[in-house]
């Protein structure tokens, strides 16, 4: 007769136990939010970079929330819209989750990560879908990043090492023509 023995590695010093509910918590480090506290400077890059006409902004409230707002034409062979940012600092430890915070328009939208500060190259991406006119948390491991180029899944690519992010963004694509409106909270990496 075999023992088979299932043991499940949660490292100790990435958790704390919460003595009234019983569960598990997480370290939590903040990798974008919108208080004068973490200013990253946004960029714009729609598909006019390759002729399309799409439109797009990138807005701060005061109320420390952010819009990604603007227009998706397939024209000219376009399609695409997306905001990206540079990280202040690096992540520093493997996290287990990567976890945002937004309200949409119930449209697809990408969460694209780079490990360099380079425009143009390898993206790590995460698709979801947005829930219309409701807050809404969605979290995901490293191994949901799929590495792409220009929109193309890469083959034979390392995956994602997350003590080498530099770069965040958000993405609309997919041929959903028309206005679109993302609106985040934050986006922090569990520990």
């Amino acid at each position: 007769m075999k023992l088979i023995t299932t043991f499940l590695a949660i490292p100790l010093k990435a958790t704390i136990q919460n003595k009234q509910t019983n569960k598990l918590k997480y370290n939590e480090i903040v990798l974008v939010d919108f208080s004068p506290d973490h200013p990253l400077e946004w960029q714009i890059i729609n598909d006019g970079v390759m002729g399309g006409i799409s439109e797009s902004s990138f807005k701060i409230n005061n109320n420390q929330t952010a819009d990604f707002t603007g227009k998706v034409s397939l024209e000219n062979n376009g399609g695409f819209a997306s905001a990206r940012a540079l990280l202040k600092e690096q992540v520093t430890g493997n996290f287990q989750k990567i976890v945002l915070r937004v309200k949409g328009d119930g449209k697809k939208y990408s969460l694209r990560l780079r490990t360099d500060a380079n425009f143009d190259g390898t993206a790590y991406a995460c698709n979801f879908i947005s829930v219309k006119d409701k807050w809404t948390e969605l979290a995901f491991s490293t191994k949901d990043f799929i590495p792409t180029f220009r929109g193309r899944t890469l083959q034979n690519v390392t995956p994602l090492n997350e003590t080498k992010i530099r770069q965040i963004g958000f993405l609309i694509s997919d041929h959903q023509s028309g206005s679109f409106n993302l609106k985040i909270e934050w986006v922090k990496v569990l520990l």
